[in-house]
């Protein structure tokens, strides 16, 4: 009858978190205006694992600590290096994100949800682009998304049948 809290309310010192927005939303009742407050926080390990959360309650520590536990169930696993391997986009809801690889020393070129779904993962160099609605949630879900498509070098040599050189001699001609 009574779920034991004690296994949801573990903090994991290992994982990272970054609260990308907060904000008041009211819901309108018979008797006047009900406030509350809403967080969405990114969470992540910075080594390829990340999640987004949301969580809503009356006071903002509350909120945070809902939507970080939201995040830490919905983690899911991406490939990840220094940058992306290849280029990528994705859609969720009106928001759309497309990712592009790096050279080193350019850092993380984005809008903050984007930039904190990437820094969870570990990345530390890309390039990105935001079109359409500029939600946080939706944006970091769009971010989510793209990276989930994204394949690494050994995945797509291996799928191919070629050999991991075939792709760096044929990136390291065109970059020359």
């Amino acid at each position: 009858m009574f779920r034991d809290r004690s296994k949801m309310m573990t903090p994991q010192d290992d994982l990272l978190d970054q609260v990308i927005e907060i904000k008041r939303v009211t819901k309108v009742v018979k008797g006047g205006k009900n406030f509350k407050l809403s967080a969405t926080v990114v969470v992540g390990d910075g080594a390829g694992h990340v999640g987004v959360g949301h969580g809503k309650a009356g006071e903002v520590a509350i909120a945070v600590a809902k939507g970080r536990e939201q995040a830490r169930k919905s983690m899911t696993n991406v490939s990840f290096g220094r940058t992306l391997a290849h280029q990528a986009g994705a859609r969720f809801s009106a928001s759309k994100v497309i990712l592009k690889p790096a050279s080193a020393g350019t850092g993380l070129v984005a809008t903050l949800p984007v930039k904190a779904v990437l820094q969870m993962c570990g990345f530390k160099d890309a390039l990105t682009k935001s079109l359409g609605a500029h939600t946080p949630y939706n944006l970091a879900m769009a971010t989510i998304q793209a990276l989930k498509g994204v394949r690494s070098l050994e995945e797509t040599a291996r799928l191919r049948n070629k050999p991991i050189s075939y792709f760096t001699e044929r990136r390291d001609a065109s970059e020359g």
